[in-house]
C-alpha cells in the first residue's frame, strides 16, 4: 500500500523559514508529479508548489519565497519556505500522482497533513 509521510511544520515567526519533506513508500512502478497544498481554516485547499519531471509550478503569493525540490532516489518531496508570512500559516498537504505497482494505475494519493503557523 502506498502512502505519504510529511514532516516539517511547526511554530515559527514572520520573516522565519521552514522545510517541508513528504515521502512516498510502499510498491510503485513511478511517481509522476509530487506537490504541495494549503489549507487556511475555513477555506478551501489551494495549490502552493507543485513539480514533475521539466516543469515545476508555484502560485503567486509564494513564487520568489519557495521553492521545490526532490530526491527522486527516495521518493522525497520538499517545500523551503523562506521569508514567512502570517498568511502563509495553515496545514500543508503533500499529493502525489503515482503509478502504483500493484494495479498499474495511475492513482492520487494525499499525505496526512502538517501544519504551518507563522505568527509573532
Amino acid at each position: 500500500q502506498v502512502q505519504l509521510v510529511e514532516s516539517g511544520g511547526g511554530l515559527v515567526q514572520p520573516g522565519g523559514s521552514l522545510r517541508l519533506s513528504c515521502t512516498a513508500s510502499g510498491s510503485m512502478f513511478s511517481i509522476n508529479t509530487m506537490g504541495w497544498y494549503r489549507q487556511a481554516p475555513g477555506k478551501e485547499r489551494d495549490l502552493v508548489a507543485s513539480t514533475r519531471v521539466g516543469s515545476t509550478y508555484y502560485a503567486d503569493s509564494v513564487k520568489g519565497r519557495f521553492t521545490i525540490s526532490t530526491d527522486n532516489a527516495k521518493n522525497t518531496v520538499f517545500l523551503q519556505m523562506n521569508s514567512l508570512k502570517s498568511d502563509d500559516s495553515g496545514v500543508y498537504y503533500c499529493n502525489a500522482d503515482i503509478l502504483v505497482a500493484s494495479s498499474k494505475l495511475l492513482v492520487n494519493f494525499w499525505g496526512q497533513g502538517t501544519q504551518v503557523t507563522v505568527s509573532s
